[in-house]
């Protein structure tokens, strides 16, 4: 994990993020214990709380959970909850605004089409 410490994005946020991604990417596994609190918290130089706070955004949503006197998990399906969301962002975010401009720009439905397949084909 790497924070800056000099971005605007709260450190609270960075922390779930960056435990996020790591679920996403399976660093670790469903049914997996996460670092706890204070090691990240000694790790990094952030504070406990700051960590804990982060910790329980993932919580909320479902990608961890508490197991009293043991730590935070990895939840059951988390990684394909996080796909999930992660889709829903990608269509709120660039999937609604590039139609909405290509009607701006009368560009019919299948020339976004062929831009994206010969986007995928560059990549």
């Amino acid at each position: 994990m790497q924070f800056n410490f000099d971005s605007t994005e709260p450190l609270y946020l960075q922390v779930a993020d960056q435990l996020e991604e790591a679920i996403f990417l399976n660093s670790f596994q469903e049914g997996e214990q996460v670092p706890s609190t204070t090691e990240i918290s000694k790790q990094f130089h952030i504070n406990p709380a700051t960590v804990l706070k982060g910790m329980n955004i993932l919580v909320d949503s479902g990608f961890l959970e508490k197991k009293r006197g043991l730590g935070m998990f990895v939840t059951t399906g988390a990684n394909d909850k996080i796909r999930t969301k992660r889709q829903d962002e990608f269509y709120a975010d660039f999937v609604s605004n590039l139609v909405s401009e290509a009607k701006k720009l009368s560009l019919p439905e299948t020339a976004i089409i062929e831009m994206v397949k010969r986007a995928y084909e560059q990549a």
